[in-house]
Parts: C-alpha cells; sequence; structure tokens
C-alpha cells in the first residue's frame, strides 16, 4: 500500500474516530468547568470518562453500553475503597492485592472484562496519587460518577448518527488485512524471496486476518438491527463480509507446495513475476475497497487489472502452445490452475467494488444461522471457579499482577519520589497473561518513555505560550488514544510528553521533577513487571500448545468431512460448511499465534520447537489444501463423483483421529488403518494422460478430454497431497508424544 493509501486507511479508521471521542471526551468537562473557575471538579469528571472509555472497546452497541455501566460501577466503588484506606499504608496495601487479583481474575469473562478490570486498577492507581478526605471522598466518587455517565452518554449519543460507522470499519480493516496477506503471498513468486521468512510472515499475518474477522463477525451477527437486514445497508454489510470470508478462502488455496521447483521449471519465461505482478494488483484493489468501505463512499475500479488478467492469459496460451508436450502437461495444468485462481479471486473482488455502492439488491437470509458463527460468552459463576487453580493461566496471570504490584508498592514506599504511584501503574499496564506479550509491552513501554520524553522536553524548550501548549496536547492526547490499541510503542512516546503537558500547564510542576519521576518510576516498574513476568508461576507455551495442535487437527478433520461430501454426490448446506471452514480457520490461528508467542519466550522454554514448527507447517498445508480441494469441488465435483474415493477419504479422516488421539495423551492402535488402495484412481488418471498425449501428438488442442484431464488430475492431486500431509501429521504427532 501506498503513503497516501495509508494516510486515507488510517484517516476513515475506527482507531482515529475513537480517538477523537475519548479525546473530547476527556477535555470537553476539563475546559468546561475550568471557565466556571473549577478545574479540580472538571479534572476529576475528565478522570471518570478517561477511565470508561478504556472499555469502550470495538463492538455491538449494547455490548459496549453493558460494559461502560458496568465499569462506571466498579470505579465509583474502588475510587472510594482506595481514598478511605489510602491514609492506612496496611490497609491500601491489602486492598491494592485483593484489586489485582479480583479485577485481573475477571479476565475469564472475555476481552471486554479484561478492559473493565484494567480501568477499575487504573482508577485504583491514580486515587492513591490524589487521594481524598472525609466528605471529598463522595464528592469525588460522585465527579467520577459524573465523567463516566458523560463520557458514555457522548459514545451511545454518536453511535445514534451513525450506527453502521463502526462495522464499515472494522470491515474495512478486515479487507485491508486481507488485502496484506495476499501482499505475502506474492513473495512466493520472486525467486529472490527467503521462502522461510516469507513462510513466517503468512502465518502471523493470518492471526490478524482471523483476528479482524472475529471482530466482524461480533459486530454484524450480535447486532439486531443488523442481523434482523431491515435495512439495504445492513444487507449490504453482511453481503460483504460474507463475499470476504468465501475470496479469503480462495486466496488460502495453493496448487504447489515447492515454488523453488516451479521458478526453476519456468526459468527463461516472465510467467511467474507476471503472476506476482497480477497478485499485488489484487492487494491494490482490495485497499481501495478497504478506504471506500471505511469512509462510507463507492469504490472506483479501473479496467486495470481486468486488461493485466487478460494479457496474462494470452501469455500463458502462448507460452503454453509454444512449450507443451507430454512432460510439461502437469506443469501446465499447474499454472493453469493457478492463473484461474488469480481470475476467481478478481472477479470476486469486482463483486466487492459493486457492493460498496450499497445499490445492489441483496437477498435476505435466515438470521437464526448468525448464532453459529460466534461465541456467546458464558458470565456463569462456574466459569469464575472453574479457573480458581493453577491450571488456569488466569489464575496464574491475577496471581502475578496482585504480588507484583504489592512488591511495586511497598517499594513505592521508600522512595523519596513525588509520583510514585507510577510504580504500580507501569506494572498493571505492562504485566500481561502471557510472556511474549509482556515483553513486548516492557520494551515499547521502556523506549516510548525515553523517546517522549525527549519530545517533551524539546516542545517545552521552544515553545512558552501556554495557548500553543494546550492545543499541542490536544495532538497529542489525539495520538495516544488513536494508536493505543495498535502501536503501542508510538503510543507511549505521544503519551509521555501529554503527561508533561498536563502537568506544565495544570500544577506548573518543575519539568525536571515530573521528568525524572517518569522515568525513575516506568524504569522499576519495568524491572518488577520483568522479574513477576519470568519468575512468578509462569505458564509457558509449550504447556499448553498440545492443545491448540489437537484442536487445529480436530476442525480441519470436521471441514474436511465436509467438504468431500459433495465428491460422494450429496449436497452440502451452505451454513454447515460455513460454520466448519470458520472453526478450522480460527482454531488454525490460534495455533500459529500460540506458536509465534513460543518464539518470543526464552530459548530454555522452547521446548520440542522444531516438531511444534512442523505441525503448524502440516496444519498450514492441510488448511490450504482442503480449501483448494474445495474450489475443485465446486467446479468438478459431478465429474469426480466416484466411490473409488471412498478408501482414501476413510483412510485420512482415520489418520487424522488418530492423531489427535496421541496428541491427548491417548494410545495408538496397535496396527494403523491399511493404506488406501489408489489402483482404479491411478488407472483412470493415466488413460487420460494416454489420450491427452496421443491429441497433442496429432495437433488437437481444446478438446473435451483436455477439460476432463484438468478436473481429475486437479482433484486427484489434492487427494494424495492431503494424504501425504495427514501421514505427515501423524508421524509428527508420534515425535511430540515420545518427546513430551
Amino acid at each position: 500500500m501506498d503513503y497516501l493509501k495509508k494516510y486515507k486507511s488510517f484517516l476513515y479508521s475506527y482507531y482515529l474516530s475513537s480517538g477523537v471521542r475519548i479525546t473530547a471526551g476527556v477535555v470537553l468537562p476539563a475546559l468546561i468547568f475550568s471557565y466556571f473557575d473549577m478545574l479540580s471538579q472538571g479534572v476529576a469528571i475528565s478522570l471518570g470518562a478517561m477511565c470508561v472509555s478504556g472499555t469502550d472497546n470495538p463492538g455491538p452497541i449494547h455490548h459496549r453500553r453493558n460494559g461502560m455501566l458496568i465499569c462506571l460501577l466498579f470505579l465509583v466503588v474502588v475510587a472510594t475503597l482506595t481514598s478511605l484506606t489510602a491514609a492506612y499504608p496496611f490497609m491500601l496495601g491489602t486492598l491494592i492485592t485483593i484489586c489485582c487479583f479480583v479485577f485481573s481474575m475477571i479476565g475469564v469473562y472475555g476481552s471486554r472484562a479484561i478492559s473493565i478490570g484494567v480501568s477499575a486498577l487504573l482508577i485504583m492507581v491514580l486515587q492513591i496519587g490524589h487521594p481524598s478526605q472525609g466528605k471529598e471522598v463522595i464528592i469525588q466518587a460522585a465527579y467520577i460518577l459524573l465523567g463516566g455517565l458523560w463520557y458514555t452518554g457522548l459514545s451511545l449519543l454518536l453511535h445514534k448518527f451513525a450506527p453502521y460507522k463502526l462495522a464499515q470499519q472494522a470491515l474495512g480493516e478486515c479487507i485491508a488485512a486481507t488485502a496484506n496477506y495476499i501482499r505475502i503471498r506474492a513473495l512466493f513468486y520472486d525467486e529472490t524471496t527467503d521462502y522461510d521468512k516469507a513462510y513466517r510472515q503468512m502465518i502471523e499475518q493470518q492471526v490478524t486476518v482471523h483476528q479482524e474477522q472475529e471482530l466482524v463477525r461480533e459486530l454484524l451477527f450480535k447486532s439486531r438491527y443488523i442481523v434482523k437486514e431491515s435495512t439495504n445497508t445492513g444487507r449490504t454489510l453482511l453481503m460483504l463480509f460474507r463475499s470476504l470470508v468465501d475470496l479469503f478462502e480462495k486466496i488460502m488455496t495453493t496448487y504447489h507446495d515447492d515454488y523453488k521447483e516451479l521458478h526453476a521449471t519456468s526459468e527463461g519465461t516472465e510467467i511467474m513475476e507476471r503472476y506476482r505482478q497480477l497478485i499485488l494488483q489484487l492487494a491494490a484493489e482490495l485497499d481501495d475497497i478497504s478506504i471506500a468501505v471505511k469512509s462510507g463512499r463507492r469504490s472506483r475500479e479501473t479496467t486495470v487489472l481486468a486488461d493485466a488478467i487478460k494479457e496474462t492469459r494470452i501469455f500463458y496460451i502462448e507460452l503454453r502452445n509454444k512449450n507443451r508436450t507430454p512432460d510439461t502437461l502437469g506443469y501446465f495444468i499447474t499454472m493453469r490452475n493457478i492463473l484461474s485462481n488469480i481470475e476467481d479471486i478478481a472477479n470476486r473482488i469486482h463483486n466487492l467494488h459493486l457492493y460498496t455502492s450499497y445499490q445492489q439488491k441483496v437477498t435476505p437470509s435466515e438470521p437464526a444461522d448468525y448464532d453459529k458463527f460466534v461465541h456467546r460468552q458464558n458470565f456463569s459463576l462456574k466459569v469464575l471457579t472453574d479457573n480458581l487453580s493453577m491450571q488456569s493461566n488466569f489464575f496464574r496471570h491475577s496471581l502475578r499482577v496482585s504480588l507484583a504490584t504489592l512488591a511495586g508498592y511497598i517499594i513505592s514506599m521508600f522512595l523519596q519520589v513525588g509520583h510514585n504511584y507510577w510504580i504500580l501503574l507501569t506494572i498493571i499496564v505492562i504485566l500481561k497473561p502471557n510472556y511474549s506479550l509482556t515483553k513486548k509491552r516492557n520494551f515499547e513501554r521502556l523506549f516510548g518513555t525515553v523517546a517522549g520524553a525527549i519530545v517533551g522536553l524539546g516542545i517545552l524548550y521552544f515553545v512558552h505560550d501556554r495557548t500553543a501548549l494546550f492545543f499541542i496536547m490536544l495532538v497529542l492526547m489525539l495520538g495516544t488514544y488513536s494508536l493505543l490499541r495498535t502501536n503501542y510503542m508510538w503510543s507511549v512516546i505521544f503519551m509521555t510528553p501529554y503527561v508533561l503537558l498536563i502537568f506544565q500547564l495544570l500544577y506548573a510542576s518543575p519539568v525536571k521533577n515530573v521528568l525524572t519521576d517518569r522515568l525513575l518510576d516506568t524504569t522499576i516498574g519495568s524491572a518488577i513487571a520483568f522479574i513477576a513476568n519470568l519468575l512468578l508461576v509462569p505458564l509457558w507455551e509449550h504447556e499448553q500448545i498440545s492443545g491448540y495442535i489437537a484442536t487445529a487437527i480436530e476442525k480441519n478433520t470436521a471441514w474436511f468431512k465436509t467438504v468431500v461430501t459433495e465428491f460422494m454426490g450429496k449436497p452440502v448446506l451452505p451454513t454447515e460448511y460455513r460454520v466448519s471452514r470458520k472453526e478450522a480457520f480460527v482454531a488454525l490461528g490460534n495455533l500459529s499465534d500460540a506458536f509465534t508467542r513460543m518464539l518470543a519466550e526464552p530459548k530454555w522454554q522452547q521446548k520440542n520447537v522444531n516438531t511444534v514448527h512442523q505441525f503448524v507447517v502440516y496444519n498450514h498445508l492441510l488448511t490450504s489444501h482442503i480449501a483448494t480441494l474445495s474450489h475443485f469441488g465446486q467446479q468438478f465435483a459431478a465429474i469426480n463423483a466416484t466411490k473409488d474415493f471412498v478408501p482414501v477419504t476413510n483412510y485420512i479422516e482415520s489418520e487424522l483421529c488418530v492423531s489427535k488421539a496421541i496428541i491427548d495423551g491417548e494410545e495408538a492402535p496397535a496396527e494403523p488403518m491399511r493404506e488406501p488402495q489408489w489402483q482404479q484412481i491411478d488407472k483412470r488418471l493415466s488413460n487420460l494422460m494416454i489420450n491427452r498425449q496421443k491429441e497433442l501428438q496429432q495437433g488437437l488442442t481444446d478438446t473435451d478430454t483436455r477439460k476432463l484431464l484438468r478436473a481429475v488430475k486437479s482433484v486427484t492431486d489434492e487427494f494424495r497431497i492431503i494424504h501425504d500431509v495427514t501421514s505427515d501429521i501423524r508421524k509428527a504427532s508420534i515425535q511430540l508424544a515420545h518427546k513430551a
């Protein structure tokens, strides 16, 4: 994506719009109350608005509303208790420990609950720094309540004016993530590419795509006014997303696993480079659609892509006619399949362009189907109690946070620093349930604080006008809240000078003192978080990776069973197919994400990393080739509907089930299932190959045999590849079981 498109994409994103909303919600109360010489009251109201805004994450509006109101209740209670115990160090230390455990533990109820817990801990830490006394405790709590209600009302009001905006922005981000995935796939068509590196990038980006898809599902399928399809906009958004997921499946299809061999066979031609350029153009088209969807405007489709595909098709035909021999039949079938897939993707992108006008007629579907695509959070008390054990990652994380903050509190009591509550704040925002994210946050917090301090000093050195400083502070606030969810390091770089300017404008605090406190407290907090992350009841990825592997195998097996139904001459219900596909994609994304986290852990904790890496590769290959088989099934299932594939499918399903059983710690069968017989399948394919070779010798090019050969060979090759990958998965399962 070029820089202009990047700018437009960010300009229309929900990250910037949420940054504007939060900045306005936080600044306006302080401004209005300062006009009436009530700045301290305005700051307290802004504090409540800021804490509540932390729970205003993208999601269905009723989830956002309920989350903000629940958060507000916790804020008032925690702020009151903190002020009441602030004068008693022992009681305050006890409160800190209990609150950190409880509000970290509620993360078992999902990501929004995690945000609520962090906001509650944030108000606790800020109240430690500025405690109230006497009747001021109730007054302060009332101001926090007012600020939270103000921000909640503002957020709900803005949604009322633009109810589809957030869904459009999230869908646009999902399209952009898909475009980046296509770009990475294009790397394999460049012979100078480091394939291992490209493969790692593809796996990481696939995780991002799945996360974006899950968010869009939440927004669309859990929003009543959308799934009821009462408006054309809602129906169009649903169709856009459905088409996008279908498109992603086509992008995942693969026709050759050895790209080096393809490059070697294509040496001396431009075919691979032409394919690469076409794939990059597909990504560019998706970028345009992404920006159009986020902005609510129609995308402008040109003929550039269609012309390039037409030109490449002519080039391919000329190359094939010039170099086609009986020995190169397989190669040209593969190259034709790749080109056909690019053409299919281009046609689907053309349809996405049409949907952005919101004028296409969209046929309503049954709303009841949508419940099958989303996860319903269980809020029962049993979920919490079931996690009160050392086997739960949430329990370990909660214990880690409470012990680390208690240590930070004790250390802060002995430091003669003006803002030592920043130590607790640093620990709370850095410590995450897994080691890799905590390690990343730790580095970003330290680097961002130092870089931001340099920026802040530069601003205060060159700018002395208070009005100018105020407007600079607004820009820094906007940057902080806009980047908080996408680029934490840059958010901290904006945040540090923003904090310096606040202290300068509100309290006229000496810059040196504030800066020294900020750097010292952040360093101490980061050190405590690092030690806690490493030593306090850590849960390493190698201890739980087998669960992700088993789930990925299980979901791929279910999807494979659904896909091969077409080859048995039986119809497949669209909803059943989409649900099994979605679950396979999500399971693969979770496995890839867990493996990425494992690679960020200390070397001595990366146990069986090579075997796990094999599993990630094999499962990705399996998912891709099931997608490819599904693609061929839609075209050639009728031609290939034969009982000859039944033993093959039974063998594949059996091997996958055995592999999962081995991963789960069960005993493998003493005698593996007998290898399927390929004689009849090979005989049919061999006869077609012989007939086609005879036709070529006679100068016959476009015949029924050519079309039938492509259909039969393509499907047969996919079954063989899936069979081989399945065998590799079983071998890797046995290796992992022996090393465990």
